[in-house]
């Protein structure tokens, strides 16, 4: 259990406003208001070798092993692509969340360190982007990686 968990918590659920994608087998949450790029930046991230784990809204369950994340049953294994529509993929679900992306805020040159918000119990690093950015998908496996050594 990392120290960022509350073990009062365990078996709490939480349904984020979120896209999420497995890189590595770790979750990264994509969150932001409507036509932020969520989907685009899943997306994105599915082309360089991510799997779909759920598509604008994602459960995330405090189990024993930590923060797991979870496709509602509804829409498991579909995204929707703006100007295509919805689409099946290849997708996996209970895999241990590790980060969180903010889309749609302001996007500071040099964040201060060890940010992170609270999920159904436990603490999740969190960074900004600009989701639309070219860079984008770059920067979300840069800052995974980040997680891992600070793990």
């Amino acid at each position: 259990m990392s120290g960022g968990e509350d073990r009062g918590a365990a078996d709490a659920t939480e349904t984020l406003h979120a896209s999420c994608v497995a890189i590595g087998g770790r979750a990264v949450l994509i969150e932001g208001l409507s036509g932020t790029g969520k989907s685009d930046l899943a997306l994105r991230l599915i082309d360089r070798g991510a799997v779909l784990v759920s598509d604008d809204y994602t459960i995330v369950r405090r189990t024993a092993a930590g923060l797991r994340a979870f496709a509602p049953q509804t829409i498991a294994g579909r995204i929707e692509v703006r100007g295509i529509g919805i689409v099946a993929m290849p997708h996996v679900e209970d895999v241990p969340v590790a980060l969180i992306v903010g889309l749609g805020e302001p996007v500071a040159r040099l964040p201060e360190d060890g940010l992170a918000r609270r999920i159904a119990g436990g603490a999740v690093p969190r960074v900004t982007l600009a989701g639309t950015e070219a860079s984008a998908p770059i920067k979300v496996e840069l800052a995974l990686a980040a997680v891992g050594e600070a793990e």
